[in-house]
């Protein structure tokens, strides 16, 4: 099996068990070996697809249960594609409109081609990303553009796909018939100069035909629907009335147009996102109710997009002496804790191991008996194979505005001292914290998406990016950061714990452990509390189901009882640091 196959298949089997930041997780490390860049990162919104400097933007949240991980893996596949072997900066340079859907057309095609004869187990995702397509474009086949469903059967034919017999119109058939060597050029594209030069050269034909400037007999689109035609046919009684249903912006568009710019084009095919391919459809009162039923109780809480969060790692880059005087303060009350914890280490260490071996390191307490016993020959001992000290701790602290004031000074200490001890004592620890913001930019895509008809049931942070910082990361022997630990503004619990998990997940360790500081329920400025602790309860059955040992802190408040089974309520600030340090201190212990 070729590693393309290998690591398609693994995030897809390991995108069945988890969700959101773990998908989102998985499919970076894949794009990550596909480009050959380190830093490259995958999110999700319904403005994708689309690819940025270090970025690519698949269409929707992973979680979306109406999409199929294969799907989403397949618009990986495509993006990745175009990130190797495209040039981006020709293709935002066109237009939007019918040319720039063409190219990108001709491009996709090319560009997927070579990806493909590099990894063909991408064969299988690219298959499930042409079937969606096709299913997409079925859908709203009655409402697209003349140009736009020529643009479709043109890259059918690119994929050497047959058109079904919706879309088999005389028209559409005869400007295909015409332009088989333009086709034939197109297929043969070796650049992305070559192809958008071909998709000039189709338009120039089609657009020849349609002014009777070509002898052609087959060509007989009607004079009020062609290449140039502004408003759609409609072919179903459903839209007599002309009535073009809201659609976003074409993936070949330049940066500016898909931020929020004038929409003048459908995108179909591969290059449609899925908020463009989810718009409504006719349907029964019957299947209408059953999707507002599904939509109005989700378990999970899905944002509306994902590519506006930030995460800021700011490792080591905390104020020396801030940190100082912090570590200071912290050992001084925490001494004694951290003391008692290493004898208790030191002395279950002493019980692992193997004594009265032929080989190993000589045992102290048997050579009064190999002075005095000239047949002794077991002088030795060896250590057992388990290790005591490989575990793995992460820290997550609340940052909401609630916390604000003494409750994170005190967090902020309770976090250095235990670092501090457990980077002393050999353990491998990370500290986090989270928030949510209101952004402007995921404002505007709500705003967008509002105006579109979009429907946003199943969405439940819509206007607030997720703030997510590293104050102190594994493997990192500077521990200043800690001393930059501040407040934000909102608490989504679940989406950061499902973070914060996956961090700890993929880091190498024989256990575990996760830490969430938390002083009340999980919550948004525009979210539907309910779903956020629908969401949260849900993630934390995940995280447990990982095997990883959660355990709840609860800062001055016991909802922590409601969400995490192994739990400790902390009613007085000045005790969070012992209280903690002695929680953590009876898991360590335990085997």
């Amino acid at each position: 099996m070729n590693v393309r196959t290998s690591a398609g298949t693994h995030a897809a089997r390991g995108a069945r068990d988890t969700r959101g930041f773990a998908f989102e997780s998985t499919l970076g490390k894949v794009a990550r070996v596909l480009t050959g860049q380190y830093g490259v990162t995958v999110v999700f919104s319904p403005d994708g697809p689309r690819v940025e400097p270090g970025r690519i933007v698949i269409p929707d949240y992973a979680g979306n249960g109406g999409v199929e991980r294969d799907v989403l893996i397949g618009y990986l596949d495509l993006l990745v594609a175009r990130a190797k072997h495209a040039s981006l900066a020709q293709l935002d340079a066109l237009p939007a409109g019918v040319i720039a859907n063409l190219a990108q057309v001709i491009e996709d095609r090319r560009v997927c081609g070579q990806l493909l004869d590099e990894y063909p187990g991408a064969r299988w995702f690219i298959g499930k990303l042409r079937a969606h397509a096709a299913e997409r474009v079925a859908q709203r086949w009655p409402t697209l553009h003349w140009r736009d469903r020529l643009v479709w059967l043109i890259e059918r034919a690119l994929w050497d796909e047959a058109p079904s017999r919706t879309e088999a119109s005389h028209s559409l058939l005869a400007a295909l018939d015409a332009a088989q060597e333009l086709l034939h050029d197109a297929r043969a594209s070796g650049s992305t100069a070559q192809s958008i030069a071909t998709a000039h050269a189709l338009l120039a034909r089609v657009r020849a035909l349609s002014a009777g400037d070509v002898n052609s007999m087959t060509f007989t689109a009607d004079p009020v629907e062609d290449i140039d035609t502004d408003k759609a046919r409609a072919s179903s009684s459903a839209f007599d009335d002309d009535t073009v249903l809201p659609d976003r912006d074409s993936a070949a568009a330049p940066p500016s147009e898909r931020s929020g710019g004038a929409q003048t084009d459908d995108a179909v095919g591969m290059g449609q996102s899925l908020a463009d391919a989810q718009q409504p459809s006719v349907q029964s009162d019957g299947e209408a109710g059953a999707t507002t039923t599904n939509a109005t109780r989700p378990q999970l809480s899905i944002p509306l997009a994902t590519e506006f969060d930030v995460i800021a790692d700011l490792t080591g880059q905390g104020d020396s002496t801030t940190w100082r005087a912090l570590r200071a303060q912290a050992r001084a009350d925490t001494a004694p804790l951290k003391e008692k914890l290493e004898r208790a280490l030191s002395a279950d260490e002493r019980v692992r191991w193997r004594r009265e071996q032929e080989r190993g390191e000589i045992d102290r307490t048997a050579l009064a008996r190999l002075a005095t016993s000239p047949g002794y020959r077991t002088p030795f001992r060896t250590q057992r194979a388990a290790k005591g000290r490989d575990v793995a701790v992460t820290l997550l602290i609340d940052r909401s505005g609630s916390m604000a004031g003494r409750k994170i000074e005190l967090a902020r200490l309770c976090a250095t001292a235990l670092c501090d001890a457990l980077t002393q004592l050999s353990f491998d620890c990370e500290v986090l914290g989270y928030c949510s913001l209101e952004s402007a930019s995921m404002r505007q895509l709500h705003e967008r998406q509002l105006a579109a008809g979009a429907d946003m049931r199943r969405y439940n942070r819509f206007v607030e990016r997720l703030d997510l910082k590293v104050y102190k990361r594994f493997g990192a022997t500077d521990l200043s950061g800690i001393a930059a630990l501040d407040c934000g503004h909102e608490n989504p619990d679940g989406e950061a714990l499902a973070w914060a998990a996956t961090r700890l997940a993929d880091h190498q360790a024989a256990r575990r452990i996760l830490m969430v500081f938390s002083d009340g329920y999980p919550s948004t400025g525009d979210g539907d509390p309910q779903v956020l602790r629908s969401d949260l309860r849900e993630r934390v059955a995940a995280i447990g189901k990982r095997g990883i040992e959660l355990v709840g802190i609860g800062v001055l408040t016991d909802a922590v009882e409601d969400f995490y089974p192994r739990n400790v309520v902390v009613s007085r600030l000045a005790e969070l640091p012992s209280i903690v340090f002695s929680v953590l201190s009876s898991m360590l212990l335990t085997r």
